[in-house]
């Protein structure tokens, strides 16, 4: 497993869950990856038990001097960054008439302008050091269809595949390839929350509706974050130099596209 041999990988949100099993699967494949993520004490915590070749960095998306900041102490640290996952994000739902303009703003500012301008900011770094790059950003099903309780995060991850297809078209003239990946339910941490929040507004047990989406997914099952690494090495290999501005689908066939 020596894929990404020498390539270095900035992964947004990288301290746990999917973001923690990407760094751990590139670290595999031998890459240098920066765990860049806004709790930097469980970040060096990660980075600690991968190994070597794997180091934490503070970043906040939400926060534009963070964001420099961390793309300027990775490239410091690895002379120039090859990869970028935008994998930081943020989930809440309720109804139409119950959702509130500080949980529409904070989603829209994590999961929408956080993907772009940490884009922006390792893009620049890219054209300046003439190398080209991959930057793989994190959608979801939920961005391909409405969801009655979950319009915002469907909204946030509809404008994440549309920033793809436009900063694909854009950067690939500066050797950038930038695609995306669409997760469908992953199983996990996050989805204790999830599974409560749906509980509380669809009046249904716990771990209820976590049964209900797992069963309903063709492959028979949710997903786990180690499903979805292999599609993120190869978009950041050689083997998808001729990939531009596209979302793929990795989840069990729930979605068809």
């Amino acid at each position: 497993m020596s894929r990404l041999a020498g390539k270095s990988a900035m992964i947004t949100g990288a301290a746990r869950g999917i973001g923690r099993a990407f760094a751990e699967r590139y670290v595999a494949e031998g890459a240098q990856v920066a765990i860049a993520d806004i709790d930097l004490e469980r970040a060096s915590e990660t980075a600690r038990q991968i190994g070597d070749r794997a180091f934490a960095v503070h970043l906040d998306v939400t926060d534009q001097p963070s964001i420099e900041a961390a793309v300027k102490t990775v490239v410091e640290r690895t002379g120039g960054i090859d990869i970028l996952i935008n994998n930081a994000a943020l989930f809440d739902l309720a109804p139409i008439v119950e959702i509130t303009r500080e949980s529409f703003d904070r989603l829209f500012t994590i999961n929408v302008a956080g993907t772009l301008f940490a884009m922006q900011a390792v893009a620049r770094s890219m054209i300046a050091r003439g190398k080209g790059g991959k930057i793989i950003n994190m959608a979801s099903q939920a961005g391909r269809r409405g969801e009655a309780l979950v319009s915002v995060y469907c909204a946030t991850k509809a404008a994440v595949i549309s920033l793809t297809q436009s900063a694909g078209l854009d950067l690939i003239r500066h050797g950038i390839n930038v695609n995306a990946i669409a997760p469908g339910v992953v199983d996990g941490e996050h989805w204790d929350g999830v599974d409560a929040l749906f509980a509380r507004h669809e009046n249904l047990a716990p771990g209820e509706k976590k049964r209900m989406v797992g069963e309903a997914v063709p492959y028979g099952r949710m997903g786990i974050a180690e499903d979805l690494t292999g599609m993120a090495v190869f978009l950041a290999t050689a083997d998808a130099d001729y990939i531009v501005a596209q979302t793929y689908n990795v989840d069990g066939g729930n979605w068809m596209s």
